[in-house]
């Protein structure tokens, strides 16, 4: 039972490289096919003849879930993010969710981080559409913590809260609203989902500024 475990947990993780390998690889492929000029910062078009500050290179944002009914999910999830390279920004950030059934509600906090990847800064520049729309990939890992009674695991309890890591893989657009503003709309998929805290896929809507 124990290598049957540890044989599916290996395949498991292999499938996962495998396809995160295959979309950089298809990533970077397009990449190096556009023109050299699209290498920039979203912000410094115009304004910064030089290398963006470290202060000029941060950003803000986040995204809030909302869903009523018979489960009752508000999400709060707000983040601060770097821009490394013109198309690589990580962020990091807090996220809060108020969960409710029509039995019991509880609590679900935590913390998260990406890595999004700029495959296309702006599709007019590959395709005639106008605008200033991007397509990006974006990766995330969050942990957080749920109440093991609510959650009914571990079994038997052996502490009041307990911990569950999801990675979730995907992408998605982002239209830009101003300099420095954009709205993102992404399609993610989570990895590991055994409690069903996720949508699959998982649609977000996020602002960054």
């Amino acid at each position: 039972m124990v290598l049957n475990n540890i044989k599916t947990a290996i395949i498991r993780h292999l499938r996962t490289l495998f396809l995160i390998s295959i979309l950089l690889f298809i990533s970077f492929s397009i990449i190096s096919g556009q023109d050299a000029k699209e290498e920039k910062f979203p912000f410094d078009q115009k304004d910064n003849n030089g290398v963006p500050s470290f202060k000029d290179r941060l950003f803000y944002g986040g995204n809030l879930g909302l869903q009523f009914g018979t489960i009752t999910d508000i999400q709060v999830s707000p983040v601060i993010g770097y821009w490394v390279l013109p198309r690589l920004a990580v962020a990091i950030g807090p996220t809060y969710r108020y969960y409710k059934d029509p039995t019991s509600a509880t609590a679900i906090y935590g913390a998260k981080g990406y890595v999004q990847l700029a495959v296309v800064q702006d599709l007019s520049s590959v395709i005639p559409v106008g605008g200033h729309t991007g397509i990006f990939l974006h990766g995330e890992d969050e942990l957080l913590s749920l109440n093991s009674y609510f959650w009914k695991w571990p079994n038997p309890f052996t502490s009041e809260r307990f911990y569950l890591n999801t990675i979730l893989v995907g992408g998605g657009i982002s239209q830009h609203l101003g300099r420095r503003s954009t709205i993102d709309f992404m399609v993610l998929w989570p990895l590991d989902n055994p409690y069903s805290l996720y949508s699959n896929p998982e649609i977000r809507i996020s602002f960054i500024y």
